[in-house]
């Protein structure tokens, strides 16, 4: 696989970071708390991180009004 070393990620990596982004939005996590520096892998740990919250909110109950 082929890997950039001037930026330091790879397919990869980006995949990790989008899948451990996608559970800390899941579990409701601050997006503030992405653990990456690099804008190329912070956008993918960010972009799971938006599909996992999207997905939360999609599962909580739904009140009805009395």
């Amino acid at each position: 696989m082929a890997k950039d070393f001037s930026l330091g990620w790879d397919l990869e990596s980006l995949n990790k970071a989008y899948q451990q982004g996608y559970m800390a939005g899941l579990m409701g996590m601050n997006r503030q708390k992405c653990p990456y520096n690099g804008e190329v892998i912070a956008a993918a740990w960010e972009a799971g991180w938006e599909d996992g919250y999207d997905s939360c909110k999609l599962k909580e109950p739904v009140h009805r009004i009395a």
